[in-house]
């Protein structure tokens, strides 16, 4: 049977970024790369067993419930676009893979960027199940749902709202959907809901998700870096009216972030996300931003997503309470804590280049994280990118 097995088997970023391309750049390209930060040597064959799942997803369709379900509880998204998804058809010669001799992973996905951003999550997926079903591993399932359940009680006693972030790198499908199971058994309203749309049909949750950093990426390649933040705001703007307001600060830094960041955008967004760097110094640099722009921040949130396990979401919930609301997107510690000496991959799909219309010349896309090690992109555009936006150029990775 194949790994991914539903159109929906996907991250709600995914399709709420989709939308937004389709209906402000439906003619821009884009190609995005997959990253393997631990530079894992992959198994003898590992590419051409990729090939046949990416081949497999030829053949799913949208259900008339998966339908029923978007227009339900995805009120953002228009019946045009819902109506694209229910005739949709991953187009598998949109993605080159390859395997090297020592076995390094080469993937390449690239097309209009409304349909191949919607490869990203389940590239990852299949990357990480395919490979521990290479390897053999097997995991302790007694041993993970005791360990989620602790979680979940341990997170429900601090009142801490919180939501499964966990697809991209997973153990497997069949983890994911039976630890998400699990939390919604075990944490009542204190458990959001899920970022993976398919799972959230499947077990009757709320969906969850924000918007990545390739939005704002695209954004800096095609109207520069010190546009980018502002421009990306605008445009989701204009897509959502107010819908979906939480938004990425790391992906030109935060300290470029906030500076972008003006009165109208901290009020018509409810939360700004973390996802790299020191979580308390975040906290603090966004109480004292909102206090700069007048705007109260005990009516704010911040979504902390960055690695997180239980004790530090707690950690970082006592620090904000009474500053500033905090909710928490936990991902592999939730569908990758197996047990067995399994360790979760550490992998990433990124958009690489850009173009407005088919016939435009390629435009580098860098990310440059609050983290040292974690930018992405050509190094040459690194520097320029980071030379344009006056940041030191020892923070370069």
């Amino acid at each position: 049977m194949a790994i991914i097995r539903s159109v929906l088997d996907t991250d709600l970023y995914k399709f709420t970024t989709s939308y937004a391309y389709s209906k402000l750049y439906p003619r821009a390209y884009g190609q995005f790369r997959f990253i393997d930060r631990a530079r894992t040597r992959y198994p003898e064959g590992f590419a051409e067993r990729l090939r046949a799942e990416l081949d497999a997803m030829a053949e799913l369709r949208l259900s008339a419930d998966e339908e029923l379900f978007l227009h339900r509880e995805l009120p953002y998204l228009p019946p045009t676009y819902i109506d694209f998804l229910s005739g949709f058809r991953f187009r598998p010669e949109e993605v080159q893979v390859s395997q090297d001799a020592e076995g390094y992973l080469s993937i390449v996905a690239e097309g209009l960027l409304y349909r191949i951003t919607l490869w990203e999550t389940p590239i990852l997926a299949l990357v990480s199940e395919l490979y521990y079903r290479c390897m053999g591993a097997e995991p302790d399932m007694d041993y993970a749902e005791q360990a989620i359940i602790a979680k979940a009680k341990k997170l429900t006693e601090h009142n801490i709202t919180y939501s499964m972030f966990g697809m991209r790198r997973r153990f497997s499908f069949e983890v994911e959907d039976r630890m998400t199971e699990l939390l919604k058994q075990h944490s009542g309203d204190n458990f959001y809901g899920t970022s993976n749309v398919h799972i959230a049909h499947k077990l009757g949750l709320k969906v969850s998700g924000t918007h990545p950093h390739e939005w704002i990426q695209f954004h800096g390649a095609m109207f520069g870096y010190k546009m980018a933040n502002y421009m990306a705001m605008e445009d989701w703007i204009n897509v959502y009216d107010g819908d979906l307001g939480a938004v990425l600060t790391d992906t030109y830094t935060t300290d470029v972030f906030m500076k972008n960041f003006s009165k109208k955008h901290a009020m018509l967004f409810t939360s700004l996300r973390h996802d790299s760097g020191d979580a308390f110094e975040f906290t603090d640099k966004v109480i004292a931003r909102y206090r700069e722009l007048r705007v109260d921040p005990k009516i704010k949130y911040i979504i902390f997503s960055d690695g997180l396990n239980t004790d530090r979401a707690i950690e970082i919930a006592d620090y904000c309470r009474g500053k500033i609301g905090a909710t928490f997107g936990i991902g592999t510690n939730f569908s990758n804590d197996v047990g067995n000496g399994i360790k979760p991959m550490n992998i990433v799909m990124k958009l690489w280049q850009c173009k407005m219309t088919e016939r435009d010349r390629w435009h580098p896309c860098v990310k440059l994280s609050d983290v040292a090690g974690k930018h992405t992109g050509i190094p040459s555009e690194i520097e320029l990118a980071q030379r344009t936006l006056g940041l030191d150029e020892g923070q370069q990775s």
